[in-house]
């Protein structure tokens, strides 16, 4: 499996990076079917904060992946109204994954991939994007068949593990999120983040409630790694 990440100059570095190490998990676990990729218009991009990535890949080369993640930035206006760019992203909800995070979620529209259906951005990129006739919730992750968007910065981790649900399986996004959650807080934060990914959010407080009340036991999350 293939998972590419668009990332533009003046990315935001939580959108890009907590996607590209917490999908990066499966290849480590020893899966070695499993590439994660940073896709960019350039060879090179630079943060927001002055963070400089070299790409992977190029835009043409993401279009083929399984999934493709579409990461947040100051330019994303910019990039949106770039025709050289914009005409590079073929990307197809019948044959791949396609999630987007704050104002990526403004590329899908453009794009023409949301419809009329709900969404989510981050409080900042919100009047624009709803400019371009986005149904924006004030919510932090929804899921609709192959595509999902996620508002926030922090939110990154709910586009990875629905990405890792959907291609490997939900042990597997349960474990990498169980790995990278804080100490003492592992159990609340794995059921309140499946609770959205599975669309369960309603029983995120609950979950994590309960977990808070068994005293943090955390339990071991099995993994069958799928061989080649």
């Amino acid at each position: 499996m293939h998972i590419a990440i668009l990332t533009f100059d003046a990315f935001n570095e939580l959108d890009s990076v907590i996607a590209y190490g917490m999908l990066g998990r499966i290849a480590l676990l020893g899966d070695a079917d499993w590439r994660v990729s940073i896709a960019s218009p350039t060879p090179r991009v630079t943060s927001m904060n002055g963070l400089t990535l070299d790409a992977h890949i190029d835009l043409p080369a993401a279009c083929a992946a399984d999934a493709v993640l579409i990461g947040s930035g100051m330019k994303t206006r910019d990039v949106a109204a770039t025709p050289a760019i914009m005409a590079q992203l073929q990307l197809d909800p019948q044959r791949q994954l396609i999630g987007a995070q704050c104002s990526g979620t403004y590329l899908m529209a453009k794009l023409g991939l949301l419809g009329n259906l709900p969404a989510c951005t981050d409080n900042t990129s919100k009047p624009w994007v709803q400019e371009a006739g986005v149904n924006v919730r004030n919510v932090p992750f929804i899921a609709n068949g192959n595509l999902a968007t996620a508002g926030g910065c922090l939110s990154a981790h709910y586009l990875a593990a629905w990405v890792i649900t959907r291609l490997k399986s939900e042990a597997a996004a349960r474990e990498a999120l169980h790995n990278f959650a804080p100490v003492g807080e592992k159990d609340a934060y794995v059921e309140r983040a499946m609770a959205h990914v599975l669309g369960k959010p309603g029983r995120a407080g609950i979950h994590a409630r309960a977990s808070l009340e068994r005293g943090h036991k955390c339990p071991r999350y099995a993994m069958e790694i799928q061989k080649p």
